[in-house]
């Protein structure tokens, strides 16, 4: 069977086709000047004369081998049953056929240079060497020609697969970097969305009361317009720790500033209680920073967006946060808050996307999240692993 080239041949310097047509050209001359005392008896005839011809016409065709490899060996090795002067074409020519290492262009080519050498030893003059030596010439001179083309042939695949690989190794590589830059872009986003959302829902929920509530005593409206100050500065402090990673383009590299954990709940419960929503904790886990890390993080970017949403669709309701669980089995928790009678519709904008992050941000832990409208109250139920 043929082999499969892995490439075609490379471009050839002027350096490298140039010593193939001197080499066919001294080669040829060489054979052809010993031809004239040997061949010829020292006599100039039309035969010497010829064969000078076709050594000519067989450099010529050179031209043409790479784009008419099987033609040009074929014709060359058959000047060659006639012409010595040939014998350089015919080395160059058949060498460069056998490095395309396809066994149906290399066996024709062989045999009829096979013929072709026996075919000048028994017919030219003064060729007196006997059959068998005419025989095992031709093999020798046939095989040393076509195996060192085969090698050739060989190794310039075997570099250009190697240089494939490589190429493809690199691309590879590249399009992991990407990857890996599209899948910590995506993960920023979760936490922009997550913390930029409860820190700007507070912002509006005190503007909102500042500017509808005339009858708010000056100290209401100092301490709604210091949450209103407080809430801001924080949602810029996590801007700029955002853009801070976003600027380093370096996937391993960790947030600027520690992201919080359950530990961090209670403060966030106390927060919301401090901005004027009614926030109820039940927790069932004896020690909040025994989750690890992961799914602590997870558990409070659930229980703060619910809390957000909470803030947002239903603020004059009173939600209820619970929390249990235990090492070697799951971490299950629930936000409830009642629905809100008459208009849903919250002046704060918002994605619509913060439930389907959540949901995504559970399985991608390893646990499942549902919400659900219950019994006249909406819900947020989440079961996260908790590895022993």
């Amino acid at each position: 069977m043929d082999a499969i080239q892995a490439a075609p041949p490379p471009p050839l310097s002027h350096w490298q086709s140039t010593w193939r047509y001197l080499f066919a050209i001294v080669t040829g001359l060489g054979f052809w000047v010993t031809s004239y005392y040997n061949t010829y008896a020292g006599q100039i005839g039309a035969l010497w004369a010829i064969d000078l011809l076709l050594g000519a016409v067989s450099v010529v065709l050179m031209r043409r081998r790479r784009r008419n490899p099987f033609v040009v060996a074929l014709i060359v090795n058959i000047f060659g049953s006639f012409s010595t002067a040939a014998s350089g074409a015919v080395v160059v020519t058949t060498m460069s056929l056998a490095t395309r290492r396809r066994w149906r262009e290399i066996v024709p080519v062989a045999v009829v240079g096979f013929v072709a050498s026996i075919v000048f030893f028994e017919t030219h003059p003064g060729a007196e060497d006997s059959l068998l030596f005419s025989l095992l010439f031709t093999i020798v001179f046939v095989s040393a020609v076509i195996a060192p083309g085969m090698y050739v042939g060989a190794r310039r695949d075997l570099l250009a697969t190697l240089r494939e690989r490589a190429d493809r190794a690199e691309r590879e590589q590249g399009l992991r970097v990407e990857q890996a830059q599209v899948t910590e872009r995506a993960r920023i986003a979760r936490e922009m969305h997550d913390a930029l959302a409860h820190r700007l829902s507070l912002v509006a929920l005190h503007a909102g009361a500042l500017e509808y509530c005339r009858s708010l005593s000056d100290a209401e409206v100092a301490q709604a317009a210091a949450i209103t100050r407080e809430s801001a500065h924080l949602a810029l402090q996590d801007l700029h720790a955002i853009l801070g990673v976003l600027r380093t383009l370096d996937t391993d590299a960790p947030p600027e500033r520690p992201q919080p954990t359950l530990a961090d709940l209670p403060a966030l419960v106390q927060e919301a209680i401090g901005s004027g929503t009614r926030v109820r904790l039940h927790n069932q886990v004896d020690n909040l920073t025994e989750p690890p890390d992961a799914i602590g993080r997870g558990a409070y970017r659930m229980i703060q967006e619910s809390l957000t949403n909470a803030r947002k669709h239903a603020p004059d309701t009173a939600v209820d946060v619970t929390l249990s669980g235990r090492p070697g089995g799951q971490l299950v928790l629930e936000v409830r808050n009642p629905l809100r009678l008459g208009s849903a519709v919250s002046a704060t904008p918002g994605s619509g996307l913060g439930l389907l992050g959540l949901t995504e941000r559970a399985e991608l832990i390893g646990g499942r999240l549902e919400h659900l409208r219950l019994d006249g109250h909406f819900v947020v139920r989440a079961w996260l692993p908790w590895p022993a």
